[in-house]
C-alpha cells in the first residue's frame, strides 16, 4: 500500500511525527530560554561597584524580613512604594559594604578566624540557648551552608571593624555644643506633671446602651446622691468599690499616678484643675458620668544639665562618629566607579 503524498520522509518517518518532534525541540528551546530569562531577573544586577557585582538575591536577603513586616501593616501601591524604599536603601547599604570589603583588601588587613569563631560562638550562646544543632537546622532551613554563615559574619565584622577604625574614642565636645543640645533636647529630659487620681464612672443603661428614659434619670439621680455624700466626708474609695462601674472599682477607683496624656482630654482639664482631696463636679461624657478626685501632685520636673550632661555628651560624641564615617564612606564613592541599575 502506497504512502499519500507528502506524508512520508526520506528516512522513512511521517511527516506528522517529524513535525512533532520538531515543534517539541521548538517548544524545549524556548522555555529553556524562559528559564534562563526568568533567572537572570531572579537574580540580576542591581549595582555594579568597582567592577564588583550587587545582585537583586543580595537586596532581597538583606530586606525580606522588613518587607514581610511591612505585607502584614500596608497594602497595595502605598506597600509597593515602601518595599521599592526598601529595597533602594539595601541596594546603597550593599554597595557601601562592597566599597568597606574592597578597601579592606586593599589594605591587606586581615580578621582572624578564632574571631568568627568567636562571634558564631555568642550566636549560638544567646539565640540558640548553647544548641549548636538548632543553630545548624535554621541555617538549613533559610537556605545558608555553615561555610556561607562564616563568609557573612566574617563581612559583617570586617565592615564594623573598617567603620570603627574611622572614629576616634576622643572625640572633645564644647560646652555651647552641650548646652545647644540640652536646650534643643530638655522635653527628653523633663518627667510630665502628675497627678494622683481617684475616679467613679457610671454608665447609662447596660453594655449595649439600650436603656430606657427614666433609667437613665435615675443613673443621673444616683451620681447626684454619690457626689453629694462625697462632699458630706464620705470616704472616696468606699463609694467607688461600692458604685463604680469601670475596671478600677475594686481598688476604690485609684488609677496611680497618671499624666495628661492617660486620659481624655476633657477629663485631663478637670482633673489637672484640681487640688488635692477636692471632689470634681460631675462631668457627663460619652453616655456616663464621672466624678474624680485628686490625691496629690507633682510639678512638671527638668533634671539639671549636670545630672544628664555625661548622656548628652555620649550622644553628640555619637553623631561625631556617625559624620566621621559618613566623609569616610564619600571620600569611597567618590574614588569608585558605581553604577545603579
Amino acid at each position: 500500500m502506497s504512502s499519500l503524498p507528502g506524508n512520508s520522509s526520506a528516512g522513512g518517518l511521517p511527516l506528522t511525527m517529524i513535525l512533532r518532534k520538531t515543534f517539541l525541540t521548538v517548544l524545549l528551546i524556548s522555555t529553556s530560554l524562559h528559564l534562563r530569562a526568568a533567572e537572570q531577573v531572579v537574580n540580576g544586577i542591581a549595582a555594579v561597584v568597582n567592577g564588583e557585582v550587587v545582585t537583586y538575591s543580595q537586596v532581597r536577603e538583606l530586606v525580606s524580613a522588613q518587607e514581610r513586616s511591612a505585607s502584614e501593616i500596608y497594602q497595595g501601591e502605598e506597600l509597593q512604594q515602601k518595599v521599592a524604599d526598601m529595597r533602594k536603601k539595601a541596594v546603597q547599604e550593599l554597595i557601601d559594604r562592597a566599597l568597606i570589603l574592597q578597601e579592606f583588601k586593599k589594605k591587606e588587613f586581615n580578621i582572624p578566624s578564632y574571631v568568627i569563631d568567636d562571634s558564631i560562638q555568642r550566636i549560638i550562646r544567646t539565640d540558640f540557648g548553647g544548641d549548636r544543632t538548632a543553630f545548624v537546622k535554621t541555617l538549613q532551613a533559610q537556605g545558608y551552608t555553615m561555610a556561607r554563615f562564616r563568609e557573612v559574619q566574617k563581612d559583617k565584622i570586617t565592615v564594623q571593624a573598617m567603620r570603627q577604625s574611622k572614629t576616634s574614642d576622643n572625640t572633645l565636645v564644647s560646652p555651647v555644643k552641650i548646652r545647644e543640645y540640652y536646650n534643643k533636647h530638655a522635653g527628653s529630659y523633663t518627667t510630665p506633671e502628675q497627678v494622683k487620681l481617684r475616679m467613679i464612672v457610671l454608665k447609662e443603661g447596660g453594655s449595649n446602651g439600650d436603656t430606657p428614659a427614666d433609667a437613665s434619670v435615675s443613673k443621673k439621680q444616683m451620681v447626684a446622691e454619690i457626689r453629694e455624700k462625697l462632699t458630706g466626708g464620705a470616704e472616696f474609695d468606699r463609694l467607688a468599690q461600692m458604685y463604680s462601674e469601670d475596671s478600677t472599682n475594686e481598688s476604690g477607683g485609684d488609677w496611680g499616678w497618671i499624666e495628661r496624656k492617660t486620659l481624655n482630654e476633657e477629663l485631663a482639664k478637670v482633673a489637672f484643675s484640681l487640688k488635692p482631696g477636692e471632689i470634681s463636679p460631675i462631668i457627663p461624657l460619652d453616655n456616663a458620668y464621672y466624678i474624680l478626685m485628686v490625691e496629690a501632685k507633682k510639678p512638671a520636673i527638668t533634671k539639671p544639665l549636670s545630672e544628664v550632661q555625661s548622656q548628652i555628651v555620649d550622644a553628640l560624641s555619637q553623631e561625631e562618629k556617625i559624620k566621621g564615617q559618613e566623609r569616610w564612606l564619600q571620600e569611597l564613592r567618590q574614588k569608585a566607579y558605581i553604577r545603579i541599575l
